[in-house]
Order: C-alpha cells, then sequence, then structure tokens
C-alpha cells in the first residue's frame, strides 16, 4: 500500500513523490483516476478534521463561559445552547472525517506499487529485458512431444479420469510422475534449506481475509482465489500468503533481519480470466505443487537480497541442467504489488518456446504497510521491513520441463542427475 502521508508532502511542497507515483501508474498501464480522487478525499478529510477541531476549542471556551457564569449566580442558558449545537457539529464532523479517511483508506489498498527506477518502462512482455542465460536451448535430432504428450504414453499422468473426477485444469499424477513431483519438492526444500540457508516452513493451506489483504490479493484479486462457502477461509493462491502474514501486526528486532523462509504448499487458483489459454497439460491448473522462497530485510538490503533470492530459484534449473533465461520484466508486464520483478523462463522443446516457472520479486514496503509488518531499529522508531519472495520453483513446471528436455527418441525420459537419489537411484522413466 502507498502511504498517503508521503503522497500528500509530497504534493504539496511540489517534489517529486507524488508525481514519480503518477508517472509510475502511467508507465504500469493503470489509470491516475483514483489516485486523483485519494488526493481530493484526504484534502476535504483534512479540512473536515481542522474544522471540527476548531469547533471543539470554540466548544471548550464557552464551556469556560458557562462554568463562570453559573458562579456568579447568571443565566447561561444561551451559551448552554449554542455548546449543544457545537457538540452536535463536532459529532457529525468527526463521523464524516472518518467516512472519508475509511475510503481512502480503501481506494490506497487498489492501486500498485510503484516501480522501481531500475525497471524498464513497457507495455506488454515484448519490452521485456533478458538479462541472463543459462544453458543452450535443447534440441533433438526428431520432433519433440510435448510433456502431456509424453506423460499421457509414458501412463504417467491422467487428465481424461481427473476431468471425471473433478474437472478441467486437473490431472492425476501417477507412478514415476508422482514420485518425481515428490523428489523435486524434496531436492528444492533441501537445496534452500541446507544450501541457502532458509528455514523450511509447512504453512497453512488456508488463510483468511486479512493475510490475503496484507498481501494484495485482495480486494483486486478476489475473484482468483477459491472460498470456502460460509467462512471467512480461502484456500491459499500461494504460499507467499501465509508465510508473509507470519508476521502480521508485528515488529521485529533490527538485529533478527533479514529472516528467510523457504516453504512447500499446494497452489489453488480459479484461473480467472484465462479461459482458452493453455487448455492442455499441466501449465495452468487450478492445483499445484509449489515451493516458495520469502524474505523480510532491512529497506537498504532489499535490492542486494533480491539479486539473491533470484540466483537461489535459478540454481534448481542449474542443478537439474535445464535451460533457462532470466527476464526484468517491463512497468507493463509486473504485478500489482512488486516493485521490480525478475521472471525466469525454463526452456520448454516440445512448445519450442521459453516458460515462465519462476517469479522473484521485491514488493519493497508495499506489502509489510498492509500487513503492519515492522522492525525497530537500534535507537529509532519502527520502520517497515521490506518483502521479497518467488517459486523456488513452482513444482509442477519443472516436472514438465524435465520431461520435455529429458525425452528421448523412443518415448522414454532420462532422470537428471541430481534427482536420481531422491528417486531410489532411478535413471530414466520407460
Amino acid at each position: 500500500m502507498i502511504d498517503i502521508k508521503l503522497l500528500e508532502k509530497k504534493a504539496e511542497t511540489g517534489t517529486s513523490y507524488y508525481d514519480d507515483y503518477k508517472q509510475g501508474l502511467i508507465n504500469r498501464g493503470a489509470s491516475t483516476e483514483v489516485l486523483e480522487k485519494i488526493m481530493v478525499l484526504s484534502k476535504k478529510r483534512k479540512e473536515m478534521i481542522a474544522t471540527a477541531e476548531a469547533a471543539k476549542a470554540n466548544q471548550n471556551k464557552l464551556s469556560g463561559e458557562i462554568g463562570k457564569l453559573k458562579r456568579e449566580g447568571k443565566d447561561a442558558s444561551a451559551i448552554l445552547s449554542e455548546v449543544e449545537t457545537l457538540k452536535s457539529e463536532v459529532k457529525e464532523l468527526e463521523a464524516k472525517a472518518a467516512e472519508a479517511d475509511q475510503e481512502v483508506t480503501d481506494l490506497l489498498l487498489t492501486v500498485p506499487n510503484k516501480p522501481h527506477s531500475s525497471v524498464p518502462v513497457g507495455s506488454s512482455a515484448d519490452q521485456n529485458k533478458e538479462t541472463k542465460s543459462f544453458g543452450t536451448p535443447t534440441k533433438f535430432s526428431f520432433k519433440a512431444k510435448e510433456h502431456w504428450e509424453l506423460g499421457e504414453a509414458l501412463n504417467i499422468i491422467d487428465f481424461e479420469r481427473a476431468g471425471k473426477t473433478t474437472g478441467t485444469r486437473f490431472a492425476f499424477l501417477k507412478g514415476a510422475a508422482a514420485q518425481m513431483e515428490r523428489a523435486l519438492i524434496q531436492f528444492m526444500m533441501d537445496l534452500h534449506s541446507m544450501k541457502h540457508g532458509y528455514t523450511e516452513m509447512i504453512p497453512p493451506f488456508i488463510v483468511n481475509s486479512n493475510s490475503l489483504l496484507g498481501t494484495g490479493q485482495f480486494p483486486k484479486f478476489k475473484e482468483d482465489v477459491f472460498h470456502l462457502e460460509g467462512s471467512d477461509y480461502f484456500l491459499i493462491p500461494t504460499a507467499e500468503v501465509p508465510v508473509t502474514n507470519y508476521y502480521n501486526g508485528e515488529i521485529l528486532d533490527e538485529k533478527d533481519l533479514p529472516q528467510s523462509f523457504c516453504a512447500y504448499s499446494p497452489c489453488f487458483r480459479s484461473e480467472a480470466g484465462s479461459a482458452g489459454r493453455d487448455t492442455k497439460g499441466l501449465i495452468r491448473q487450478h492445483q499445484f505443487d509449489k515451493v516458495e522462497l520469502m524474505t523480510f530485510c532491512h529497506p537498504d538490503k532489499s535490492h542486494e537480497v533480491h539479486e539473491q533470492l533470484t540466483s537461489h530459484a535459478e540454481q534448481v534449473l542449474i542443478d537439474l541442467e535445464l535451460p533457462f533465461r532470466r527476464m526484468l520484466l517491463c512497468t507493463g508486464d509486473m504485478g500489482f504489488g512488486s516493485a521490480k520483478t525478475f521472471d525466469l523462463e525454463v526452456w520448454l522443446p516440445g512448445q519450442a518456446a521459453f516458460r515462465e516457472i519462476s517469479s522473484c520479486s521485491n514488493f519493497e514496503d508495499f506489502q509489510a504497510r498492509r500487513a503492519n509488518i515492522r522492525f525497530r531499529p537500534q535507537g529509532g522508531k519502527p520502520q517497515f521491513v521490506h518483502t521479497l519472495n518467488g517459486s523456488g520453483l513452482a513444482v509442477g513446471r519443472t516436472l514438465i520441463a524435465i520431461l520435455e528436455n529429458y525425452q528421448r527418441e523412443d518415448g522414454s525420459v532420462a532422470i537428471p542427475k541430481a534427482l536420481q537419489n531422491y528417486m531410489g537411484g532411478r535413471t530414466e522413466i520407460r
């Protein structure tokens, strides 16, 4: 959430933050109308508060006069009537100011984060910038199959029976695919906890609306989340939601920063608005597994930590010897709450295309302000932490990448060396 005090201060003094944020909205392709409405409402709220305070001061002055008149035995009825009128006016003004304040807060929850100055300006993914690559896109002497063709031919992925059991965008993984999914989760969690120093966490897979508000899914993306009817419970779209809210409303000690977690969870998404996209296969499912990386850090360190967190996600792909590239997202392709995002895109030979497998974002204080997560500097006042997260990795998409990059002409699939010990020494799927 954007700091209204900062917006007001900068707008009044004519310095840059308000104008910079407004330009950031334009660069994102977002409307500035809500921002302008926020500023008008906020000004009106301040005027009402000032009027109420002036009326209250007059009320106090008149109350003093009433006491003096009574001590002198004089009639104070006229002033008493005036004081009662002022009381009523103050009460009404304070109620209207509180209403305007709530409206300002509600509107602030709907506006996106300000892009960092290093983010390229662009309107779509075409303006994203490749900043790094690993490996060479896999090519075969035969026509590469897509993962769903391989999975069905090897009898390890069943979409038809999942459709019967549940519906579209679900799948049964069985045999070697189920074993590999489980192996990948353990491999990723071991790598991030033992090598990269993250604390392992398995969070609740159900959260309340306040948690979704804290991370920015609510109110803007409410339709993307599965609601448990009759309750304030929702299935998590990502482990980012419960893990970020682990410190909701708390003040951390500066010496304890950074705090980093790697969390396994299933993720549930309604995929609203994705009709017709990736209808075949595992790319866009309502339910999928993911290992999430999450860090709470000092504001001065967040962009350094962002690079580090992204490199930790990359290490999974490097160890699995999967070709990928790192993309710096432009302003028009970034997520709602992000100040800066790197996407990792893995090469899928079956599609002859790079596809996203991880999104690593620095939210700066955007989420921390919504969830009221602060730290206390030594000898100073509490400040908001910066939050960062990224997939380390999306497990189902990693399974897809292995099937497509390690496929053989005879329809079998080799298993990456880094994963073989996690699969009981198995070297191939036939």
